[in-house]
């Protein structure tokens, strides 16, 4: 955030004076307390769901399943192939939420560099998001860098990534919750497309 910038020195306050708040004295500021949201936004896109998935950039996914899978004892979702990234990935389930080991599958992706450079590893942390669209515009209307600005197909769902300049060094992924408005969008199933039986239909089955 930005630090108001003050013209000359400021006087010491005095020990009996309580000190005003810096964000409520200095006009425009953008310091806010902690766990305050901004006026001017509806309060329901202030909230982040839960941790999705931690991802880890390994060598080998066989490899590595022989750690998380078969030593801790980790389920096993799905092991699957990502063309457009030029990566394999797996799935594991740890209490509701999941570990992503990432494998590159050739040495020209950003993952490939950062296996490279830093070795296997922590790579992002995914978080849920009811509506990835509005999230995305709040965080932009923030100051956060994005590096998508609208969601893009993910393994699991609509995706897009923050930089790690706005997020302290870290990368970070949004994904929007199963059945959100991109999900039809991005061309998903969504569970309301499957039409249902009509009773007449239902009520012929059950008496034939």
């Amino acid at each position: 955030m930005d630090t108001p910038k003050r013209d000359g020195a400021t006087p010491k306050p005095d020990a009996a004076t309580p000190r005003p708040d810096t964000a409520a004295s200095v006009p425009g500021s953008r310091r806010r307390r902690a766990g305050r949201s901004r006026p001017d936004l509806p309060q329901e896109l202030h909230r982040i769901g839960r941790v999705h998935h931690v991802a880890i950039v390994v060598r080998s996914i066989d490899a590595a399943l022989t750690f998380y899978r078969d030593l801790l004892g980790l389920d096993l979702e799905t092991v699957m192939d990502i063309p457009t990234d030029r990566v394999r990935i797996a799935f594991l389930d740890v209490g509701g939420s999941k570990i992503e080991l990432v494998e590159p599958m050739d040495d020209t992706t950003g993952v490939a560099r950062f296996l490279a450079k830093s070795g296997e590893g922590f790579h992002h942390v995914c978080f849920e998001v009811g509506d990835l669209t509005e999230e995305l515009t709040r965080l932009g209307i923030e100051g956060v860098e994005l590096i998508d600005s609208a969601p893009r197909r993910g393994a699991e769902g609509p995706v897009a990534f923050l930089h790690p300049r706005s997020c302290h060094g870290v990368l970070v992924e949004l994904i929007e919750a199963p059945g959100g408005p991109s999900w039809r969008a991005l061309g998903y199933p969504v569970a309301a497309d499957v039409p249902a039986a009509s009773p007449a239909r239902a009520v012929s089955r059950k008496r034939g």
